[in-house]
């Protein structure tokens, strides 16, 4: 009596596991459906669970750690640009294939992959709009494509922006996010350095502002030109900066590296960056500067003559 009475407790306690096992197996599928459905986000950081929702209202910044998820050209668009006032140009240049290059598959097949994936013709949008009711010229890179790589589409685009800026005399802000140069057009992409460049020295000739947000990775030939080359630098926290990858420098070198090499904070120490600021403050901040920044209109001098008369006829009085 006494054995059936503990099989019979011992087969229960049996029981309440497999239950327990079972249900969290359940709710183990059910969390996992939810992720896949695009409802949570699972931060890459500190895994915690975030309602996407929520998280695009915080900017794609974790609220628990504070990483900064990457985010593609539309959505940086949308988070900087006054509603209803993007105005896109250039949108109907398209690479080509002027070296036929091949390696897996032809460039020109990884191209037609891209826009089909993406709906993208190419690794930056650009266009003019208003931050915060401020006119600005802005570019847009998006790592998605080709991981941002510059081809001549790329720099053909940001050099057009630059110089009707220059004519409209715009502030430029361009957000950087590369993995260089593209090798598939050769030297072709390495020319569009200089011409970025050029475009970018002109721009400061007219005394006008140049920011560049760089954001994680910007390395290669875009940290080697135009994302250097701003009068003021800002990055966002924790961001990959550099030219040659850590692998490659500690091979040359034959050293190893800190672990904060070519970050954010790290290129902030040594005077390359000139502020980190937080994608949720990124808006205000450059809407700061340029307010900054914007020329001082001066009357002309009879104008200033006239009113000291007035003032000093009125202090007689």
């Amino acid at each position: 009596m006494a054995n059936n009475e503990e099989s019979r407790g011992l087969k229960s306690l049996f029981d309440w596991f497999a239950n327990r096992r079972k249900s969290g197996s359940t709710n183990q599928e059910r969390q996992e459906r939810e992720i896949a459905d695009g409802l949570w986000h699972k931060c890459s950081k500190c895994g915690v669970l975030t309602y996407t929702k929520d998280l695009r209202a915080n900017q794609m910044v974790c609220v628990e750690c504070g990483h900064h998820n990457r985010v593609d050209s539309d959505e940086r668009i949308r988070q900087l640009i006054d509603n209803n006032t993007w105005q896109p140009i250039d949108e109907h240049l398209r690479p080509t294939d002027p070296l036929q290059f091949r390696d897996r598959k032809p460039y020109s097949d990884r191209l037609r992959e891209m826009e089909t994936k993406l709906g993208l013709i190419d690794a930056v949008k650009t266009g003019l709009g208003q931050i915060n009711g401020m006119p600005v010229a802005l570019g847009v890179m998006d790592f998605r494509f080709m991981g941002g790589s510059m081809g001549s589409v790329v720099g053909e685009k940001l050099t057009r922006l630059i110089e009707q800026a220059t004519g409209r005399r715009y502030p430029v802000i361009i957000i950087c996010t590369s993995g260089g140069a593209r090798m598939q057009e050769g030297m072709l992409s390495l020319m569009q350095m200089a011409k970025i460049s050029a475009a970018l020295d002109r721009h400061r000739d007219a005394r006008l502002l140049y920011i560049p947000v760089l954001t994680n990775p910007t390395t290669g030939g875009v940290t080697a030109s135009f994302a250097m080359l701003g009068d003021i630098i800002l990055a966002e926290p924790k961001s990959t900066i550099g030219f040659a990858g850590r692998r490659v420098i500690e091979q040359t070198l034959r050293e190893k590296l800190p672990d904060d090499f070519q970050t954010a904070e790290d290129l902030l120490k040594h005077g390359f960056v000139d502020e980190i600021v937080s994608r949720t403050q990124l808006k205000n901040t450059l809407s700061s500067l340029i307010a900054l920044h914007q020329p001082v209109t001066t009357a002309p001098p009879m104008m200033l003559w006239e009113s000291m008369t007035t003032l000093s006829s009125t202090a007689v009085d």
